[in-house]
């Protein structure tokens, strides 16, 4: 208890304890961009925002297992990128033409620039499949199909929004005294060993 108190008083930090249970931390920084650091495993119950960026070793997410939920967790990992990139995807059927306007959501162009496709035909060979226009007004014109067809489509586009141009991704970053690590210093000691 006395531990939980001298760390509560060195980091600023109200705590409310049922006896040894740690119930509430709520952080209250000392100076502008104090760091507040949580080691070993933290576990948020609920809904958790952060205004800004999040940096991580590695992610998943978990659910109850869909074919047995009372006793399996389901683990996947994100989809991770040196750019701000999203990715949108579905299965479109050609018309007569062999034609088909894939539409996407009504902010994708607000959102999204530099794109990029990726289409396969499904149930038989289409060699002449080919993207007729690129994204205009939210939408894109896939052609070349066999006529009423079907096509399973994928679209990709990198942030261009504001909040990113202000604030976009660092991906190589030296170690310095103000990083969160150190130089010198490694995430995982014992995987750097071999340095």
């Amino acid at each position: 208890m006395q531990r939980i108190r001298n760390i509560a008083q060195r980091f600023a930090i109200q705590v409310t304890v049922v006896q040894v249970l740690v119930v509430a931390v709520v952080v209250t920084p000392l100076a502008a961009f104090a760091v507040t650091t949580l080691v070993g495993n933290v576990q948020f119950l609920g809904n958790l925002a952060i205004t800004g960026a999040l940096s991580k070793g590695s992610g998943t997410f978990v659910i109850d297992h869909p074919l047995d939920p009372r006793n399996k967790l389901l683990y996947h990992s994100f989809v991770e990128s040196p750019e701000a990139k999203n990715i949108y995807d579905g299965i479109v059927e050609l018309n007569g033409q062999g034609e088909a306007i894939v539409e996407l959501p009504n902010y994708f162009e607000a959102l999204n620039g530099d794109y990029r496709y990726q289409f396969f035909p499904l149930f038989k060979a289409m060699p002449n499949l080919f993207i007729k226009e690129e994204v205009t007004k939210n939408t894109f014109t896939i052609a070349g199909g066999t006529p009423f067809g079907q096509v399973s489509w994928q679209i990709s586009g990198i942030r261009h929004d504001p909040y990113i141009i202000a604030n976009p991704i660092v991906v190589e970053v030296e170690k310095t005294d103000a990083t969160e690590i150190k130089k010198g210093e490694c995430l995982f000691e014992d995987l750097c060993a071999n340095e």
